[in-house]
């Protein structure tokens, strides 16, 4: 049980659970902007189409409701890749975004000079008998 309570205190635990968190909810926001905001004016260019409903039925459903409707829904399958695109762009972005602020970050550590080196006692040292057979 110890062991467990280490490993769930961690605190890279607690940031996949965020970012699993905040990504779940991203793609909620993605399939809405495809299916209620992207899709209706492409369904209306090209004459009033729904995607979401374009289907090939293979088999109709009985009229007593015994059997129900198989079918290839291609509209719903069309609308989930556009959400994937989405999606794949938005975080191909904030990976290029991040890797653009941490290249900057490297080059400000390595454009600010390094203090120099302490002398070691044995460098002050010889540095004072120096001064002193000088003098």
């Amino acid at each position: 049980m110890k062991e467990f309570q280490k490993f769930i205190s961690k605190g890279n635990v607690v940031e996949i659970a965020v970012g699993l968190i905040m990504a779940t909810y991203f793609g909620a926001i993605a399939k809405s902007l495809v299916n209620d905001v992207i899709m209706p004016p492409i369904g209306l260019l090209l004459g009033g189409v729904d995607f979401s409903t374009m289907k090939v039925v293979l088999q109709e459903a009985s009229a007593d409701g015994a059997t129900a409707e198989v079918a290839i829904n291609y509209g719903i399958f069309f609308n989930t890749v556009l959400t994937f695109v989405i999606v794949a762009f938005a975080v191909f972005m904030i990976v290029k975004s991040y890797n653009r602020m941490k290249e900057r970050w490297e080059k400000k550590e390595e454009a600010a000079p390094a203090a120099p080196p302490k002398p070691t006692k044995e460098e002050v040292l010889l540095t004072e008998i120096r001064d002193l057979l000088k003098k």
